[in-house]
């Protein structure tokens, strides 16, 4: 059985106040959850969650990563950099850095293969727009996207990623795919894992990330290959977030 994973993404929200409110409360509530759980916020506040989440069963990391690993790349942030304020995970390809920043899919590969060599889980992110899912390439934007990572790290490296279908037409937009619409997709990423490595495969936590709430979240991660949930504004409301947490135990 594969553990399911609950990962908050703030975007680019918070302050240090309303931040230590927020990690408490979600610390508070967790209680005896079987879900993993971790939230990934801006660079600023790495320092503060990992003061304030250390020994706790929270984790934390990061929103981006650079493929380098130091150098004249103003702005970015190095896997180097994680490690020291002691990151568990990081975000990589969210649609909103392919969307806004050009991103592509070589470049998320390069990513991957940077974090997983410093020993940072990868949740790598794939989806499709609205217009590809209406002219029915779903599934070959979805693979893709996903073969470009496989290309670049070895069989072995398959068991230690984590995955985001985010159908990028129900991010923000209070859509949200169907369970069996999600279930769909994620079947089609597992059975590409496992012509990759079908072992591993089995155990890669492929979590939904489009509008997941208290209120879908349950039947969701019913479905069979749905392992989490990468949740945007549900993870800024303690009640919220521990709510979509519980559903998944």
């Amino acid at each position: 059985m594969r553990r399911k994973l609950v990962v908050g993404n703030w975007k680019m929200n918070g302050s240090r106040t309303s931040n230590a409110v927020l990690l408490s409360e979600i610390v508070a509530g967790l209680a005896a959850s079987g879900a993993a759980s971790a939230v990934c916020v801006p660079a600023p506040y790495l320092a503060q969650c990992q003061a304030q989440l250390a020994g706790t069963a929270l984790g934390w990391g990061a929103q981006d990563v650079s493929a380098h690993a130091s150098g004249a790349y103003t702005g970015e942030i190095s896997v180097a950099m994680l490690q020291d304020f002691g990151c568990g995970y990081v975000v990589i390809g969210h649609s909103e850095r392919r969307a806004y920043h050009g991103e592509t899919d070589a470049q998320v590969a390069a990513k991957t293969v940077a974090a997983l060599a410093a020993g940072i889980t990868p949740i790598v992110c794939i989806g499709e727009t609205l217009a590809q899912r209406e002219a029915g390439q779903t599934d070959a934007v979805v693979a893709q996207q996903l073969g470009a990572v496989l290309a670049a790290i070895s069989a072995d490296d398959v068991a230690k990623l984590v995955l985001a279908y985010e159908p990028v037409w129900a991010i923000g937009t209070g859509k949200t795919a169907t369970p069996q619409m999600a279930q769909d997709v994620h079947q089609v990423l597992r059975a590409q894992l496992a012509a990759k490595n079908a072992v591993a495969a089995a155990g890669v936590q492929i979590l939904y990330g489009g509008s997941m709430k208290p209120e879908n979240a349950k039947e969701l991660m019913a479905m069979p290959d749905i392992d989490g949930g990468l949740i945007g504004g549900a993870a800024l409301k303690a009640a919220d977030f521990l709510a979509i947490i519980h559903a998944a135990d």
